[in-house]
């Protein structure tokens, strides 16, 4: 059961931030703040995207991570992390900048951003998956949920 909670939260690791390994406390926090920003940006997509593909690109981002979120709320109680309710700072920049886009303007910069963001994400958790243990295991466990994500933007941004 504890891996099936490390593999869920690790999903919403959004730009996990240092370029070496983080401890997993750090890593825990980032995934929540990743979370919280997935939710919010896909929600956004989810209701703003003029392309039928983008706004289900963004329904599905924010429930995945509602439920990694959830998930990784129960690991950080079990470790004695207290959980962010913040975005990474990033994504809220992105979010203003989205703000002010309407249509396929804001379709292109929607999936720009999540291309460069997950791109960013896999190679974090490449970095925590070499330093092996459970958080090094639920990295390696993540990376083809976090590449599926990758091909979807990457189709989006393209398209």
């Amino acid at each position: 059961m504890r891996g099936l909670c490390f593999a869920s939260f690790a999903m919403g690791v959004v730009l996990a931030g240092a370029a070496r390994a983080q401890p997993p406390s750090e890593f825990i926090k980032d995934a929540i703040r990743g979370d919280n920003s997935e939710m919010t940006l896909g929600q956004m997509a989810a209701e703003r995207g003029a392309s039928a593909d983008l706004r289900q690109f963004g329904q599905t981002l924010h429930d995945d991570h509602a439920q990694a979120r959830s998930d990784a709320m129960r690991v950080a109680e079990q470790l004695g992390v207290r959980a962010p309710d913040t975005m990474m700072p990033e994504a809220r920049q992105e979010q203003r900048k989205l703000d002010g886009l309407r249509g396929r303007a804001f379709d292109r910069e929607f999936a720009r951003y999540m291309v460069k963001d997950h791109r960013k994400d896999i190679a974090d958790f490449r970095k925590q998956a070499r330093r092996g243990g459970p958080v090094g295991d639920l990295a390696q466990r993540t990376l083809p949920d976090l590449q599926k994500h990758l091909a979807m933007a990457m189709r989006l941004d393209h398209g």
